[in-house]
């Protein structure tokens, strides 16, 4: 239902940032959403070692935002304490079970947007791996994946009406894939 926020999913504490990106406190993540909260995200492009392919994925239709939609970087909210890289590292485990990864810094954005009929803000940030090894699908995170090449990703994200994840769509606008 539109401005209803979205279900609880243990209600964990997670880092709560001004417009300007300036970490204020923290808060349940269900308050963060309810009340389009400033917050941030961290995730990681997956891309072969050679560079051509690109790890794309399907989320749960459980998730509390975007459920269901597909997405290229693997993420999720900064928890109390992280920097955003260290988020990236550790959701880069997490959903796909890709653990000591180098990760290179790819983009930022601020993103004041909406999920639901509610605002939802966040600070974006992106870093880029490198993988070539078994992914493992983390249950309630990730229901399929595959690798595309750069140009099927390219095509893929120009087209509206792909269900693509959108605060990630406006991330990567400006970066080079």
């Amino acid at each position: 239902m539109p401005g209803s926020p979205p279900p609880d999913r243990g209600d964990e504490i997670v880092t709560v940032y001004d417009a300007d990106g300036r970490i204020t406190g923290t808060a349940p993540r269900s308050r963060v959403y309810a009340e389009g909260l400033w917050h941030a995200s961290a995730g990681v492009l997956l891309r072969s070692i050679d560079g051509d392919r690109i790890y794309v994925h399907r989320r749960d239709p459980g998730k509390a935002v975007f459920a269901g939609m597909h997405d290229c970087l693997a993420g999720g909210v900064v928890d109390p304490g992280e920097t955003p890289e260290v988020t990236a590292a550790r959701e880069l485990g997490e959903e796909l079970g890709v653990f000591d990864v180098a990760l290179e810094p790819l983009a930022y954005v601020p993103w004041d947007g909406e999920w639901n009929g509610t605002p939802l803000r966040c600070h974006l940030f992106a870093f880029e791996g490198r993988w070539d090894g078994p992914i493992v699908h983390q249950p309630g995170e990730v229901v399929a994946g595959w690798w595309w090449t750069v140009e099927e990703l390219r095509d893929h994200l120009a087209d509206p009406s792909w269900q693509f994840v959108p605060d990630t769509r406006a991330l990567l606008a400006d970066t080079v894939l």
